[in-house]
């Protein structure tokens, strides 16, 4: 991969359509070859100053995320690689992988070789995984309608649950501070809380579920104590939980309406994320447009639920979709910048961007890979909507 710099690109902070939304801006680009790749994920490990990026050629890259150098490549999957995290316990070096080749892999990314594989089975897919339980070596991964577990410590599957999902299992995520508690999403439109304490069986750990009535893309946590979940759905809607009591208290059926009439640039087609700031309780959903521009909106869930007008527009860096946004401030802060960096977008036209935020246009810390990619007809037809 050439690391040149190429300084063709400059975009400064121009006026914003609101007031009180910030613009982010690029300032530099690297070349870093993705060609007709797309950035599925970025992950990011503080403690190492390492950025992971997932491709759509089964491969994972590694960045530095202040200057976007090139440090290597992991390669062995044989299928899409679905989630990357660095969040093996007690291993700020690795980082963790599932794929539709039916594997967990660890990667170490000083040398770039795998150090660890789990296999679910010749006919299963992994399409989300989650560290958790009690001890915290406890392994999720959400498979076609099943959920397995393994000790990370010995790589021993110690559990399998298949009745309680009909369908592939989107997510699985263990609830921060209440490390036995597992919530799983799947495309057959269903939340399900385990208890993963003992022996896990799906008569006696299933302890609630939710009915989201349609397939169900992402999920994460918010709330002082965690004790509320943001679902995002496969058909672009938005609902608010309260998971211990195991109930819905907003749906934003047209949430991308709502949206798109809280600015004045694009329909908002799809929703990439959602960001909490524990700091100030506040969350997010980060919409986007065909052509790439996205905008960050606050999400006001008591008592109505409101979509807010956009505090942050991230325009200009993409040309399609995108697929992921990393947050430079970490899950518990708000819309700061970390170091002048807002955070990294990655999406469909083969971009990995770094977003400045708008007090530190000078600063040489922004940077945005590749030049436009023309897609073929071929990679056109590909849709995002596809539950994965």
């Amino acid at each position: 991969m050439d690391a040149d710099t190429a300084m063709d690109m400059e975009i400064g902070d121009g006026s914003s359509s609101y007031s009180s939304s910030k613009r982010l801006g690029i300032k530099n680009t690297i070349q870093t070859n993705f060609g007709d790749d797309y950035v599925f994920q970025i992950a990011s490990s503080q403690e190492i100053s390492t950025l992971a990026v997932s491709l759509s050629t089964n491969t994972i890259k590694l960045y530095s995320p202040a200057t976007g150098q090139y440090f290597g490549e992991c390669k062995g999957h044989s299928g899409t690689i679905h989630e990357i995290s660095f969040s093996i316990p007690s291993s700020a070096h690795v980082i963790c992988s599932c794929s539709s080749d039916g594997t967990v892999r660890a990667w170490d990314t000083r040398t770039f070789k795998q150090v660890s594989t789990l296999r679910a089975g010749s006919s299963q897919e992994v399409f989300s995984f989650s560290f958790g339980g009690s001890s915290g070596n406890l392994l999720a991964g959400g498979c076609n309608a099943q959920i397995l577990f393994w000790d990370w410590r010995n790589g021993k599957q110690v559990a399998c649950l298949e009745e309680s999902h009909m369908d592939d299992v989107t997510q699985v995520r263990f609830i921060p501070e209440k490390q036995n508690k597992l919530i799983s999403s799947s495309v057959d439109g269903l939340l399900c809380l385990f208890d993963t304490d003992g022996q896990i069986d799906d008569d006696n750990h299933l302890e609630s579920v939710m009915n989201v009535e349609t397939s169900i893309a992402k999920v994460g946590f918010f709330g002082q104590m965690n004790q509320k979940l943001w679902c995002l759905t496969h058909i672009e809607t938005l609902s608010i939980w309260d998971w211990e009591e195991g109930k819905r208290e907003v749906n934003f059926e047209e949430a991308r309406s709502s949206a798109s009439d809280r600015w004045n640039l694009d329909h908002v087609d799809y929703f990439v994320d959602c960001h909490y700031s524990k700091v100030d309780d506040r969350l997010w959903v980060i919409g986007g447009t065909g052509s790439g521009t996205l905008g960050y909106f606050p999400i006001s869930h008591e008592p109505l639920g409101v979509i807010g007008s956009p505090e942050a527009i991230l325009e200009g860096g993409h040309a399609g979709v995108v697929r992921t946004v990393l947050p430079a401030s970490s899950s518990h802060g708000g819309l700061a910048s970390a170091k002048g960096v807002f955070g990294w977008t990655g999406g469909e036209d083969g971009r990995l961007c770094c977003w400045l935020s708008d007090d530190s246009i000078g600063a040489d810390r922004s940077w945005i890979s590749s030049a436009l990619i023309m897609k073929s007809q071929k990679a056109r037809s590909r849709t995002r909507h596809h539950p994965y």
